[in-house]
């Protein structure tokens, strides 16, 4: 491997001004990877329309891209490691550049899925390694103001998607949604030279338990996706299973392994497991929401697809303003109280968007988007910094892939319930809100379990309360 130019960075980051460099790098790749999981949403009716499909089979679009993301994610995260974190991140940046050029191609859906899941396996190599690029770029004692840079940059990439959707979509044809993301890769792939490039770990890649990763998130999802597209539930039912019997065996396998790729060893632990369920439930449904509703303001409202990515904005533009605000408070209010504020917040929301009344305006789902942002804005961030901080300071790059790979089976998950839905013919009215709001309720519960005392294990060095103290990170 040719050695780079520059230091690789390490507990004293990148000397400046290079570290600005590999920031804005960062930034664009991240950008990128959410702007084009996002901007697909608002396409969804118009894609279907012109491809002539069902609404349910072309939430597959959706669905393809992050099933191969949780399929990939974690494995890669370990060969980055092993090959190189810079290498790997450059290589999932051109992959994914190259596939979206490759939509503009795209006359039928199969090609479609095809060219999607060759973008998801680019940014799996790019997600993969980006938290642990963010530790090598920032000082130690910066690292969580990196964090809160990242997490403005995924809220305004958010925030910027559905309403980039509408607007090429009332000038464009749909193919160039896709081609939105296209700038950031090249800018990112241009700045990537200045990205840190720590030596690569001497040690062997199991390929064993990543296929085990993969075929067990692969088989349980893909099973679950063919019982709403597929004529056989038997067979669903039996792909579904053989997962389930896979990851049975991969997790036990996982518990023997000194560093696993699925981090077990911290899912014991009772605060990460409860933040994981949370986490795991509040995806789920933000996206039944942000999914099914441009087909609900579609179909029930009639609005424009430039209206409707702008009456969704609202939810990622509140969230990119309340997220950061949340971290900062995180480090001098309990996360379980932060989550339970915010979950009841979105509850109420989620059910005034259920029923809104048949004359509603852009401005009536506007503010109840909002309002269902905040809510979320309020519960994820202090979450994913609890289960981070529960995690000893060796097995942080694990539990921030632990956090990527919740968001994503989460997303996954929704896309598959909405695609549900819409199939058995209830997925454009106020049933998906509904499944959100129970859900969002579980999350909520969860979030509140975290405060018993019995669940805490102060007696460590690592944020393992629910109140992290900023000089044990630091």
């Amino acid at each position: 491997m040719a050695l780079s130019p520059f230091p690789t960075g390490g507990l004293d980051g990148l000397p400046l001004p290079r570290r600005y460099l590999a920031i804005a790098a960062l930034s664009f790749g991240t950008a990128l990877v959410i702007i084009d999981g996002g901007v697909a949403n608002v396409a969804l009716p118009t894609i279907a329309h012109d491809l002539h499909v069902e609404s349910s089979a072309v939430v597959s679009i959706v669905t393809i891209y992050q099933l191969t993301l949780v399929m990939l994610m974690l494995p890669f995260a370990g060969l980055g490691e092993r090959i190189g974190l810079k290498r790997m991140y450059q290589l999932g940046q051109t992959i994914f550049t190259i596939a979206t050029l490759l939509c503009f191609f795209a006359k039928s859906l199969p090609f479609l899925l095809v060219v999607r899941a060759a973008q998801a396996i680019g940014a799996a190599g790019t997600l993969g390694v980006a938290a642990a690029l963010i530790r090598q770029t920032y000082p130690a004692r910066q690292l969580g103001r990196g964090l809160g840079v990242n997490s403005v940059i995924v809220a305004s990439s958010a925030a910027a998607a559905p309403t980039l959707g509408g607007v090429i979509l009332g000038v464009a044809p749909w193919p160039w949604v896709f081609a939105s993301a296209i700038p950031f890769a090249i800018a990112s792939l241009l700045l990537g030279r200045a990205l840190p490039n720590p030596s690569p770990r001497d040690q062997r890649f199991d390929v064993v338990g990543a296929v085990l990763c993969a075929a067990m998130f692969g088989l349980v999802i893909g099973g679950l996706e063919s019982a709403v597209h597929g004529d056989s539930p038997v067979v669903s039912a039996a792909i579904v299973l053989l997962g389930l019997l896979v990851g049975s065996y991969y997790v036990r396998r996982e518990r023997r392994t000194p560093n696993p790729i699925l981090p077990v060893d911290l899912l014991e632990r009772p605060v990460v497991a409860l933040s994981v369920i949370g986490a795991y439930a509040a995806f789920i449904a933000s996206q039944v929401l942000l999914i099914s509703t441009p087909f609900r303001l579609t179909q029930q409202f009639h609005l424009s697809p430039a209206l409707v990515g702008a009456a969704i904005a609202p939810w990622p533009l509140t969230n990119m303003i309340v997220a950061p605000l949340a971290g900062w408070l995180s480090d001098r209010i309990p996360a379980g109280v932060l989550g339970g504020i915010g979950m009841a917040v979105s509850v109420c929301a989620l059910l005034l968007l259920a029923f809104l009344p048949a004359d509603a305006g852009y401005w009536s789902i506007a503010w109840r988007m909002a309002l269902c942002g905040s809510g979320f804005g309020t519960f994820l961030p202090p979450n994913a910094r609890l289960i981070i901080g529960s995690a000893p300071r060796e097995r942080a790059a694990a539990a921030g892939g632990l956090v990527s790979t919740v968001r994503l089976l989460g997303q996954t998950t929704g896309a598959t319930t909405v695609a549900l839905l819409l199939a058995i013919g209830i997925g454009a009215g106020h049933a998906p809100p509904l499944v959100a709001a129970g859900l969002a309720a579980v999350a909520g519960v969860c979030s509140l379990a975290r405060l018993r005392p019995s669940l805490r294990n102060p007696g460590t060095t690592e944020m393992s309360d629910d109140v992290p103290t900023l000089r044990q990170t630091r």
